[in-house]
């Protein structure tokens, strides 16, 4: 009985169409699917539409079938397992992700269309936001179709683990320390073009770990691999590893917080990238 339907839909290859798409994520069974395409040939309307009139899917379900053709997913709340403050997974069209896309055209203006790969993402104070902020940013740019990579450089209090629930436990200190490959990379299914690599096990010796000429060829070789490497550091005041990621990724996008990071703070903060060889590419505010 369902094999008919699913060929009926079904074309080589991925089934892009809005009835496989709903098909495909379960949104509509292949029963209603027939009653779907009995109402759109007798009113000559569109599937989603059809869809909606018998009040088989919503509107927030046709758009999201319709950015999966377009290949720009996003999730609907409670879907998956990701946190809520991934606006940009979740609230793709809101006013707070125009901002994240609008900083992602700067960059990809004033950092990426130089050539460089690599970036940065470091903030003044534990507490900052700088983790959420380097999540959402990677999303953003995974949107836009770049082959994108976050690698979580905090390798004193890691986030990335958690936000992405990742099921690897090694990460880049242990492919610095040779204990791992790039197989640690895990690639985030509900994205085109989002891997993370996340910290791994916390050692002894963050500092001389990203200080080492292994972390520079580590670079090198994520940058032929992907478009985009964005790097979450610890705080400045946490450490002094963000100057060693700073030095080998050459870029910094610095990230205060409302009401909360010190204006001279930052700019001392930028001074010493300065002279480690960054070069502070922006900065952003940011609310959370």
């Amino acid at each position: 009985m369902n094999q008919p339907i699913q060929a009926q839909f079904s074309t080589p290859g991925r089934d892009s169409s809005i009835g496989g798409l709903l098909l495909e994520s379960g949104k509509i069974t292949p029963e209603n699917a027939e009653r779907v395409l009995r109402m759109q040939k007798e009113l000559g309307i569109r599937f989603g539409e059809a869809a909606q009139r018998l009040g088989l899917v919503t509107e927030a379900d046709i758009q999201q079938v319709l950015a999966r053709q377009f290949d720009y997913p996003y999730l609907q709340p409670g879907e998956n397992k990701y946190p809520a403050e991934l606006v940009a997974a979740y609230k793709p069209f809101s006013q707070q992700v125009e901002r994240l896309r609008a900083v992602r055209s700067q960059l990809m203006l004033r950092w990426f269309a130089r050539g460089r790969k690599s970036l940065v993402v470091a903030g003044v104070n534990g507490g900052d936001g700088v983790s959420l902020f380097a999540a959402n940013l990677a999303i953003v740019f995974s949107q836009l179709g770049e082959h994108t990579l976050l690698v979580d450089g905090n390798l004193r209090a890691p986030r990335q683990q958690e936000v992405f629930q990742l099921s690897k436990r090694q990460g880049l200190s242990d492919v610095l320390a040779g204990r791992a490959e790039l197989d640690a990379i895990t690639r985030i299914d509900s994205f085109v073009s989002l891997s993370v690599l996340g910290a791994g096990t916390l050692p002894p010796n963050p500092q001389e770990l990203l200080s080492r000429s292994g972390f520079g060829n580590l670079n090198a070789q994520l940058e032929q691999r992907y478009d985009v490497v964005l790097y979450d550091a610890p705080a400045f005041t946490t450490a002094s590893d963000l100057l060693a990621l700073a030095a080998r990724a050459g870029g910094v996008l610095l990230v205060a917080r409302k009401n909360k990071t010190l204006l001279a703070d930052v700019a001392a903060l930028s001074e010493q990238l300065a002279q480690s060889g960054a070069e502070v590419v922006g900065s952003v505010l940011v609310d959370y």
